[in-house]
This record gives C-alpha cells, sequence and structure tokens, in this order.
C-alpha cells in the first residue's frame, strides 16, 4: 500500500516545492526572465570574449555585465531622471501661463490649410477667455500631469527591473555553462529526443525577436538623431534615446518625432518641420518596415498582433521589462506550436 502511494506522494511533494519557489521568486521574476532573454540573446557573442580571455567565466561576466550597464541602464536612468525633472516644472510653467492669460495659440496654427484662420481665432478667444481657460484646464492639466508623472514612475521602476536584470545576468553568463548542461539533461529526461529541437526552437526564437526588437528600436533611434541634427531639434541625445524607448511599442515612434515637428512648426520654421515630418514618416517609421524583419525571420516571425498583446500584456504583467518579455514568450509558444503542429 505504501509503495502503491509513494509515486503520487512524491509529486505532491515536488509541485509544492515548485509552488514555494514560484511564491519566492515571483517579485523578481520579470528580471529572471528579462536577464535570460538578453543572456541567450549575447551568448555567441560572451562565447568569443571567454575565449579572447583564455576561459576566465568570472572577467568575462564582469565584462559582459558592464556593457550592458551602459547600453541600457544608463541611457534609461538618464530619460527618466529627464522626465521627472521636467514634468512638474512644465506643469508649473503652463498653468501660471494659463492663470495669467499670457498664452497665445502657436503661429503655425494659421498655415493649417482650409482651416487655420478660424482655428486659430477660436484657440486665442479661448485662451483669453479666463473662465473658460481654466475650466477647461481643470479638467485636462492634473490628468496629463499624471500621465507625465506616471510614465515617469514606470521607467523609474523599470530602471530598477533593468539594473537587477544585469545583475542577474552576470551570473546567468558566468554558469551559464553548468547550467545549459544540467538543463538538457533535465530536458532529456522529460522530453526524450525532441529536446534538442526545443531547445534550438526556442534559443533561435529568443534572439530573432530580441534581435528584432532592440536591432529595430536601435536603427530608428539612429535615423532620428540625424534626422533631429539637420533640422535643428534640441536635445538630440535625449530625443534619440526616448525613440529608442518608443521604438519598442508598437506606433511608438511618431510621439517623438510628431512632437519634434510641432515644435518645429511653433518656432516658425515650415521648411524644417515638413522635412521631419516627411523623414519622420519615411525613414524613421519606415525602418520598423525594413529592419524588423530581416532581423526577426532568423527565429520565429510574430504577427503584428501578437507583437500588440504581448507588450501590452507584458507590461501590464511584468512592468516596463514586459516590453521585451511579453513578445518573446508568445514567439516561443508560437515557435514550438509551429514545431509540434509540423511533426
Amino acid at each position: 500500500m505504501q509503495q502503491r502511494f509513494q509515486p503520487f506522494t512524491r509529486l505532491a511533494a515536488i509541485i509544492l516545492l515548485v509552488i514555494g519557489c514560484l511564491i519566492v521568486l515571483r517579485p523578481f521574476l520579470a528580471a529572471i526572465l528579462f536577464a535570460a532573454a538578453i543572456t541567450i540573446s549575447s551568448w555567441p557573442l560572451y562565447l568569443r570574449l571567454l575565449s579572447r580571455l583564455k576561459q576566465r567565466r568570472t572577467i568575462a561576466a564582469l565584462v559582459m555585465s558592464i556593457g550592458l550597464t551602459l547600453l541600457i541602464v544608463v541611457p534609461l536612468t538618464l530619460v527618466t531622471w529627464n522626465i521627472a525633472d521636467n514634468a512638474s516644472g512644465f506643469y508649473d510653467q503652463i498653468k501660471a501661463g494659463l492663470g495669467s492669460g499670457t498664452l497665445d495659440p502657436p503661429p503655425w496654427v494659421k498655415d493649417l490649410p482650409v482651416v487655420g484662420d478660424a482655428v486659430y481665432t477660436y484657440l486665442g478667444k479661448l485662451l483669453h477667455s479666463r473662465e473658460e481657460l481654466l475650466g477647461a484646464a481643470r479638467n485636462l492639466l492634473e490628468p496629463a500631469r499624471r500621465v507625465l508623472l506616471g510614465g515617469g514612475l514606470v521607467l523609474g521602476s523599470g530602471v530598477a527591473q533593468v539594473s537587477l536584470a544585469v545583475f542577474v545576468s552576470f551570473f546567468l553568463y558566468r554558469d551559464g555553462q553548468a547550467m545549459l548542461q544540467a538543463l538538457a539533461k533535465g530536458m532529456d529526461k522529460l522530453i526524450g529526443e525532441q529536446s534538442v529541437g526545443v531547445a534550438d526552437t526556442v534559443s533561435r526564437t529568443v534572439r530573432g525577436v530580441m534581435y528584432g526588437i532592440l536591432g529595430t528600436a536601435l536603427a530608428q533611434a539612429v535615423v532620428a538623431a540625424v534626422g533631429f541634427l539637420i533640422a535643428g531639434v534640441p536635445a538630440v541625445a535625449l530625443l534619440s534615446v526616448a525613440t529608442f524607448l518608443f521604438s519598442l511599442i508598437p506606433v511608438g515612434p511618431p510621439l517623438i518625432w510628431g512632437g519634434a515637428t510641432i515644435w518645429l512648426f511653433n518656432q516658425g520654421s515650415t521648411g524644417w518641420a515638413v522635412f521631419m515630418l516627411i523623414w519622420g514618416l519615411l525613414v524613421i517609421s519606415g525602418v520598423d518596415n525594413v529592419v524588423k524583419p530581416m532581423l526577426i525571420s532568423r527565429g520565429s516571425s510574430l504577427p503584428f498582433i501578437l507583437v500588440l498583446l504581448g507588450v501590452m500584456g507584458g507590461v501590464l504583467a511584468f512592468g516596463f521589462v514586459g516590453l521585451f518579455i511579453g513578445p518573446t514568450l508568445l514567439a516561443v509558444a508560437l515557435g514550438l506550436l509551429r514545431n509540434w503542429t509540423a511533426d
């Protein structure tokens, strides 16, 4: 009787142990998943570096972690600091201008075809009617301030998550080879002969999606920086980093180069504003249609709807790093499903 129930007691003990581990690691799960995605994506680079450093695993892992800090943590920290520093000041300036009645519509509104003069007149009347203006301002400014500060808080938590992910990645790099051997043995016992194909699908898919997301974001940031420099837009470095971050979100970059276009119109630089608009539509946003399919094709192509759901669901589930984790998890699941249905 005891031997009959022994397998069930072992299974129950294992399930309880797994549940307990997940509860303990739950606060760090997002950072661990992100660190795993980063490590898998950059593993070939780490192996080359390890060979050059004569198999000194600790030094190689430290170099990779420092590189990740400089490439991801530092730019994200700078953007977060600028948003937090400017959000309240911008809100106070607008509120003071509304209270004194000194605000005027931007001159470029007049240049809008057909409706330009009518819109400019209406806005001018609204901005100089203190009672109506303050009523509208109370309804709009506070939500706008909350959105800005909320975005800063999301980025702030993202800095903490990414920093923790970089810390975890150090140990994944250093002990990765031993982990891979143990994981291969475990998968072989669970899945059997298909374990090699599953492992290959997972690694190829993770690399393809991460290369596609980060490579496209980097390409869009570079071409955006070129456009900002040509058009004479200030704070090129900050806007380029912001473009990189917003490129992780579907239809995100137009929020940056569109804002730069409006600023140029507001400054009276109509020609440069038109240039920025064309550059944004054809070059910055066009990169997404060219670079991303090329990079993701190395792994597993992901339909747009899954990218969108992965980004939104990932952010809701994991915070900022969910931008990377969500699409990656869906891509891995889709790749395994395709392999299974093909078999």
